[in-house]
């Protein structure tokens, strides 16, 4: 999230907004996100064969990504475009989100919030999919049974990511 608002004292806030819109016009009809009974976390992911956005929802996203963005939209849609490139076309669970509030990070909260899909796509034998952002972030999803596929880096000199698959399990 530092490579797409870079705006420090407002980061926090602006990702919680991205991760509401996201949930409302995208996440919420697909029945599959998870979060804390006090909302310190909250885990968005897309079942197999549904992580394209279609021309409606993209026209659903747009007031709330232009209100999270501002006049960096531009520059956020060519990160989308960049970490879209390389999504797998085999059938797969996707977590297009996980978050947890910074003051509760290190708690297991993001573990838990994974464990319901994981142990969904074990018992259904059907992969799993995420892009890393974060060194820490991907430590997490190692332990969780995900390896990197690829390091890749986002536009203008950004961060890398690791796009990361999970075999199912058992």
């Amino acid at each position: 999230m530092r490579w797409f608002i870079q705006d420090d004292e407002r980061r926090v806030d602006l990702a919680r907004q991205m991760f509401e819109v996201m949930l409302r016009n995208v996440h919420i009809s697909r029945d599959a996100c998870y979060t804390t009974e006090e909302v310190t976390g909250g885990a968005l992911w897309v079942p197999p064969g549904r992580w394209r956005l279609g021309l409606l929802q993209q026209l659903r996203l747009l007031p709330g990504m232009i209100r999270v963005f501002g006049r960096d939209l531009p520059r956020a849609q060519r990160g989308l475009t960049v970490m879209d490139a390389g999504h797998p076309r085999r059938p797969h669970w996707y977590l297009d989100s996980l978050g947890v509030a910074p003051e509760w990070q290190g708690r297991g909260i993001g573990s838990a919030l994974m464990q319901p899909v994981l142990e969904r796509c074990d018992r259904e034998r059907m992969p799993a999919y995420l892009n890393a952002g974060s060194p820490r972030s991907r430590e997490l999803y190692l332990r969780h049974g995900f390896h990197v596929m690829e390091e890749f880096r986002l536009p203008e000199h950004g961060p890398p990511l690791w796009r990361m698959w999970r075999d199912p399990r058992g």
